[in-house]
């Protein structure tokens, strides 16, 4: 399981796809949410503003990623 170190409070789901490399910007979320299953803390996901928080997990393309809050910069 990869960690996603966030430094707000959240980010959107389209945000997490682009920063994790999976799109190279944000227009090509809706297509990529279309055409792949994503799937955070177990459930169906389509929404690309649907807010991530510290702790939540998100499975895609045969990947497992958690969330995790880097309060060192804050």
């Amino acid at each position: 399981m990869k960690k996603i170190a966030i430094y707000t409070e959240y980010i959107t789901l389209g945000q997490f796809l682009k920063f994790s490399g999976k799109i190279r910007n944000g227009g090509e979320a809706k297509s990529f949410l279309f055409n792949n299953l994503v799937k955070v803390n177990g459930e169906n996901e389509d929404r690309r503003g649907r807010k991530l928080y510290a702790g939540d997990q998100i499975s895609l393309l045969n990947e497992e990623f958690i969330i995790a809050s880097d309060v060192s910069t804050r």
